[in-house]
């Protein structure tokens, strides 16, 4: 096993799962000496009745002193201001938020104005710019993919500059991630896919790519085995809660994982591909995944060859030829694929060419892929992926991930890999 010679892990989140989980909130706020929350959740999550139900739970316990659910899919500046005014105007003493990725950063954006008592946002964007704890921040996920309930990041739109602006520090942590099942039973087929996947992008590249460390291996591992045991029982059976609060966790523990290990190159170009067509980012990793695996496996196909285990079960590995493992593993998530575009009508897609916008044009035209390479060129992921990438490289990779076709030994110039 890989032991590096210095590493570090911090994961202070606590975490708190099960199937009456919600149940817990009065008592946890109250731990953290807090009364008066304000709720921030989006459109969708309350018209699925999920807010119902957390209100349900809590308020016979917690004073509630706003719900405001008007969240873009993209956090934006103009948003998280007018939200930390309702915070201040009701006098809330706590951010619970119940949602996606976007809430999530929204409420820590929230929190990074409150706390401060700041009217710019901007001037904590980047690393490190925050010196002290926030306010009291409770994070509910209604889907198991971002890991957004255990990571440092959030990601602020700032559209009168047409910019998003990372914000990074482990300030930004919620105090607690609270899991439960019912928070997902509503998730339509097609978005537990792209999440899950999501989710296992996270995992894999958090155990194949250079930060890796064995704490965050030991969280990647389990994640892949839960997804890979679960995600499609979920697909095939809706109200599974078990099955539900399997993926949720698999989440949160991918987000531990790749919090503490990073990412590569699928994030890199999955980054890129949001950026320049506005492909939603679930999709971009399940397609991207096999590609990544493919591009680096001569530099670390013992890695990829352990992910067999995880994901197809102890049989199949046992079963598999040692040299063959990391080609099979890479297959088994290309059948995964190809299974949830069957399960879920097509929906989910296989490759970019098939992504079709909802007047009938291609989501990501053959055209876009150097744009693709030259804006994934900048992105910071690219750093921890196992093998050096050029411009030429991610336009290859992209072509091929567009078309749905393997990569091929002679494709990859700093070569060395045989899939076919």
């Amino acid at each position: 096993m890989y032991v590096p010679g210095y590493y570090e892990f911090f994961c202070p989140v606590k975490i708190v799962a099960g199937h009456q989980a919600l149940e817990k909130i009065p008592r946890l706020l109250g731990g953290l000496n807090a009364h008066h929350p304000m709720i921030i959740t989006d459109k969708g999550v309350v018209a699925a009745g999920l807010v119902d139900i957390l209100l349900a739970a809590i308020t016979p316990g917690v004073r509630i002193g706003a719900v405001e659910d008007d969240v873009p899919p993209d956090s934006d500046l103009k948003t998280v201001n007018r939200l930390a005014g309702v915070y201040r105007e009701s006098g809330c003493d706590a951010l619970v938020a119940v949602g996606g990725g976007s809430v999530i950063d929204t409420a820590k954006g929230v929190n990074i104005v409150v706390s401060e008592n700041v009217d710019d946002l901007m001037q904590f964007s980047g690393a490190g710019n925050l010196t002290r704890p926030l306010k009291p921040l409770v994070a509910i996920p209604t889907t198991a993919g971002t890991g957004s309930e255990v990571t440092l990041v959030a990601v602020i739109a700032d559209p009168a500059r047409n910019l998003k602006m990372p914000f990074t520090s482990y300030f930004l942590m919620p105090d607690i991630a609270v899991l439960d099942p019912r928070m997902t039973l509503t998730l339509p087929p097609a978005i537990t896919a792209a999440t899950a996947m999501d989710a296992l992008t996270h995992a894999i590249e958090a155990y194949t790519c250079l930060a890796k460390n064995p704490l965050s291996d030991a969280h990647a591992q389990l994640a892949i085995e839960l997804i890979g045991q679960n995600l499609l029982k979920v697909i095939n059976e809706p109200e599974n809660a078990n099955g539900r609060l399997a993926l949720a966790v698999a989440a949160t523990l991918a987000g531990v994982a790749f919090s503490n290990a990073m990412v590569g190159m699928v994030h890199t170009l999955g980054h890129s591909v949001g950026a320049v067509c506005g492909v939603p980012h679930g999709i971009s990793m399940a397609i991207l995944l096999p590609y990544g695996l493919e591009y680096n496996m001569h530099k670390n196909g013992h890695l990829t060859a352990q992910l067999l285990l995880p994901l197809s079960g102890a049989r199949v590995y046992a079963q598999t030829p040692a040299h063959l493992r990391a080609q099979h593993a890479i297959a088994a998530i290309r059948q995964l694929n190809q299974r949830l575009h069957q399960g879920t009508g097509g929906r989910h897609a296989r490759f970019f060419k098939e992504i079709t916008s909802p007047d009938g044009s291609a989501r990501v035209p053959a055209e876009s892929i150097e744009a693709i390479a030259d804006k994934a060129l900048g992105d910071g992921s690219i750093l921890c992926n196992p093998e050096e990438l050029d411009r030429d490289d991610l336009v290859m990779v992209m072509s091929h991930a567009w078309a749905g076709t393997p990569l091929d030994r002679d494709l990859v110039k700093k070569g060395g890999l045989q899939i076919r």
